[in-house]
C-alpha cells in the first residue's frame, strides 16, 4: 500500500482524472481517494517511485513524503 498526500486534488474533476490515471497504470490496482483531506492510498504491486511518476505526469505531484 502506498500513501500520499496530493495537495492539488480539490475537486470531483481531480479525483476523476486521477482515478484514469491510475487504472491506465494498473487496471488491478485499488485506489482510495480522500478529497478533503487530499490523500490517495494506492494498494499496487507498481513500486512507489512509478507512482508518483503517474501521479505527476497525470498533474498531481505527490507532496514530499514526511517522516
Amino acid at each position: 500500500m502506498h500513501h500520499f498526500t496530493l495537495p492539488d486534488m480539490s475537486c470531483g474533476h481531480c479525483v476523476a482524472a486521477i482515478t484514469e490515471a491510475v487504472q491506465a497504470a494498473d487496471a488491478q490496482a485499488k485506489l482510495q481517494l480522500n478529497r478533503e483531506a487530499r490523500t490517495a492510498d494506492i494498494d499496487s504491486a507498481l513500486p512507489r517511485e512509478a507512482w508518483v511518476t503517474v501521479l505527476t505526469d497525470a498533474g498531481y505531484p505527490p507532496a514530499p513524503a514526511t517522516a
